[in-house]
């Protein structure tokens, strides 16, 4: 699952975090993934997701240093998935080094896992990401910094998942680059994709959702296969749990 949790603020009224966390989490714990990746969380949505969820662990770094500012952190099934390693880069020209980047209005950060599946002995790569909602140069030098630090590390060819709010639509630049190195898990799902087209709701639960934002991608040769897809727009009261729709897929290997 991929999941832009929207940042706390209280400026969003009825739909502040405080008002929404239950929620939130309990649409995660029905789902149940195995792994989710988040985006836009502030420290304290990460203490509290952690704490309404301790079958997950979660790592990385927020954008500012650690527990400073929004991350992109990975979740993971204490259970199912074994962390064997993992780290957070900031999508710049010095992404070991807390730095912003390009033509970015913030400072962007990847983090990486590699994960082992304890019931199969199966290694896979996820990464998670944030990319930039108005640099453009941002955006497309934030993917091919990824696709260019997925190679450093997978040297031994693992599969790839690939989560994010990317802040780009589908006939931009950016998503065309990526399509070329990876598959969109909703263009070969296995069934009929699910749900909206889009994934950004802006809290209006009155209006159509079309604008596509949030993406889940795997390497070509993963040897992943997608069971299901599905934008999910639960909502409860006339609320959502976000301001953006989570992206869900069931993969197979």
């Amino acid at each position: 699952m991929s999941y832009n949790i929207r940042v706390d603020l209280t400026v969003d009224g009825d739909n502040a975090w405080n008002h929404r966390k239950d929620f939130f989490a309990s649409q995660i714990q029905f789902y149940g993934p195995d792994v989710f990746g988040i985006q836009e969380a502030a420290p304290n949505q990460v203490s509290d997701i952690a704490e309404r969820l301790s079958q997950y662990s979660f790592v990385g770094i927020a954008r500012e240093g650690v527990g400073k500012g929004e991350s992109s952190n990975i979740f993971h099934k204490k259970e199912r998935l074994k962390m064997l390693l993992n780290n957070t880069f900031w999508l710049s020209e010095t992404p070991s080094e807390i730095s912003l980047g390009w033509d970015a209005a913030y400072k962007r950060v990847c983090t990486y896992v590699l994960f082992k599946d304890v019931k199969t002995n199966q290694l896979f790569w996820v990464f998670n990401t944030h990319l930039d909602h108005l640099g453009a140069q941002a955006k497309i030098n934030g993917i091919k910094l990824i696709l260019a630090k997925i190679k450093e590390v997978n040297n031994k060819n693992y599969p790839v998942i690939c989560t994010g709010d990317l802040n780009s639509e589908p006939q931009s630049e950016g998503i065309f680059l990526l399509k070329k190195e990876m598959k969109d898990t909703r263009a070969i799902s296995k069934i009929l994709p699910f749900g909206p087209s889009g994934t950004f709701n802006g809290f209006k639960h009155n209006e159509p959702v079309t604008r596509l934002l949030d993406y889940i991608f795997i390497s070509k040769d993963a040897g992943f296969k997608v069971e299901k897809f599905a934008v999910l727009s639960d909502s409860k009261d006339l609320r959502y749990p976000s301001d953006h729709f989570p992206v869900y897929v069931e993969l197979s290997y």
